[in-house]
């Protein structure tokens, strides 16, 4: 699947992100791989064209809604969180939600590593957007011998 430019036509919630709810195996498997792809991309623009316009986060303990505090939110992760790298997995499935666990790697501006380790329940809107992310996280910090990603 192509990445929508950031335009005024692809900022509205009238275009189509697929795969498309009612999610089957093979395509929340997609829409897991298409997550991690556009979140190791670290471009926060291009990341938030994956969400509603209003979509509602919980990611850690701030909670918020909208594209545009999405984007503010992932620049402030990305600037704090060097040379990320993100694994997901499919935990599960059902209709229009998805359940993953995913692990990510970075290093902060002193060059202490962390390995960051949660779980994320994902509800999308019927046209493929994702509506409703919720994020709960643990850091354990790493050398870089132990980095694996």
């Amino acid at each position: 699947m192509s990445v929508l430019p950031l335009t005024t036509k692809s900022r509205n919630t009238m275009h189509t992100r697929p795969p498309l709810p009612p999610f089957n195996h093979a395509s929340a498997q997609e829409k897991v791989q298409l997550a991690e792809n556009g979140w190791n991309s670290c471009d926060p623009e291009k990341v938030a064209l994956a969400y509603t316009v209003d979509s509602e986060w919980r990611n850690r303990a701030e909670i918020f809604s909208g594209r545009e505090k999405i984007i503010e939110f992932l620049n402030r992760k990305w600037q704090r969180e060097l040379n990320y790298r993100l694994k997901k997995e499919l935990w599960c499935f059902d209709d229009n939600r998805i359940a993953v666990t995913f692990k990510y790697e970075w290093h902060d501006d002193s060059g202490q590593w962390h390995r960051s380790y949660g779980n994320e329940l994902w509800e999308f809107a019927d046209n493929g957007l994702m509506k409703r992310r919720i994020a709960s996280i643990n850091d354990k910090p790493i050398t870089l011998d132990e980095c694996e990603l």
